[in-house]
């Protein structure tokens, strides 16, 4: 427990007081974010309010991470794991091509960021050598920090060979940090989203880790690798969340842009894998699988019929153009949100209820 307290507290910590630094900086080199204003054949949410708002806040969230796990495991004295490394290497990884993103968008003004192809490709890269990175590096035990078996609230009989295993990570990350992206349209809809993801992951690592084979042989105990160390890497990006949502949520002083989406869903992502928690991840990153969702209704239905299913997808402008107010969209998203995840955390208790 301390090392988790410790971890959350000193990423918390950094991204409460450093983001007003970056804030600054960025301010007074006029680093904004373009907004996407309504013309002719296209009517935009008005957020003409928000022109001016500087973006990559999500430099600060990174940061905090990485000092809230290394800071730990430096005042503790004790070696990080190969599950956590990895997963902040998809973290860190993906945050890259998030920086190349809001590049475009702050200095050249190009609202789109780069191209979905380019985004795409560089998302592929991040994911593919994370997921043939975590099946090498096998333990004394010879648990190597991700299993090849499709998982639930635990692996499943279905082990997949490399190759697919491989396309199916590289399915969950480019899923998972694309729905962040998406949500990440309203001030603190998607920083709040993405905290309450890592706590499901903080109560799930570290029940896996009391409940671990290692320790306890048993039919319900988990083999996972690192657990431990997974809950302080949740702990972190929790923590980052928290503390960047004093300046993000409305209205926001700054935004997370694609630097700290692409970043955060790369580590929810990554600790579903981890976790032995794929399939559950439908429901502990419920409020971006339904965006995106509301995105894909919305395109194909576009494409098919010539007609729109929403007035605006992603699912949150829909309710800003019916009048709804910003805050009010927030707020009820997130209880969709915690919602979802109440079910997750039932099923994934659910077998030791039951026995």
């Amino acid at each position: 427990m301390p090392l988790i307290m410790l971890s959350g507290g000193m990423a918390l910590l950094v991204t409460l007081f450093g983001t007003p630094l970056l804030i600054k900086l960025l301010r007074k080199h006029g680093y904004s974010q373009a907004i996407r204003m309504s013309h002719d054949d296209i009517n935009y949410p008005e957020h003409t309010a928000k022109i001016g708002t500087p973006s990559m806040g999500g430099a600060a969230i990174i940061i905090a991470i990485l000092v809230g796990y290394f800071g730990t495991h430096l005042i503790f004295w004790s070696p990080p794991s190969a599950s956590g490394l990895l997963v902040l290497g998809l973290i860190v990884g993906l945050a890259l091509v998030g920086i190349a993103d809001d590049y475009l968008k702050i200095f050249k003004q190009r609202s789109t960021g780069i191209r979905a192809r380019t985004k795409l490709i560089g998302q592929a890269i991040v994911a593919v050598g994370f997921a043939v990175l975590s099946v090498q590096f096998p333990d004394e035990n010879g648990l190597t920090p991700a299993s090849q078996a499709i998982s639930f609230v635990r692996d499943t009989p279905w082990i997949l060979p490399l190759g697919l295993f491989v396309l199916w990570v590289w399915f969950l990350v480019t899923a998972t940090t694309n729905g962040v992206n998406l949500t990440d349209g309203l001030d603190g809809l998607a920083a709040g989203a993405a905290l309450a993801s890592f706590v499901a992951y903080i109560v799930i690592s570290l029940w896996e880790f009391n409940q671990s084979c290692a320790e306890s042989v048993g039919e319900l105990c988990y083999n996972v690798r690192d657990p431990l160390d997974l809950t302080v890497v949740a702990a972190a990006c929790a923590g980052a969340c928290f503390g960047f949502l004093w300046w993000n949520t409305h209205p926001a002083r700054i935004f997370m842009g694609d630097t700290g989406s692409l970043a955060l869903g790369g580590g929810i992502a990554g600790l579903a894998v981890m976790t032995q928690s794929e399939l559950l991840l439908i429901l502990i990153g419920g409020l971006f699988f339904i965006i995106t969702v509301s995105v894909i209704l919305q395109v194909g239905s576009f494409k098919l019929t010539g007609k729109r299913v929403f007035r605006m997808a992603p699912l949150h402008h829909h309710f800003e153009l019916l009048g709804w107010p910003e805050i009010l969209i927030v707020v009820r998203f997130w209880i969709v949100h915690a919602m979802c995840i109440a079910i997750a955390l039932t099923l994934f208790f659910f077998g030791w209820v039951t026995t």
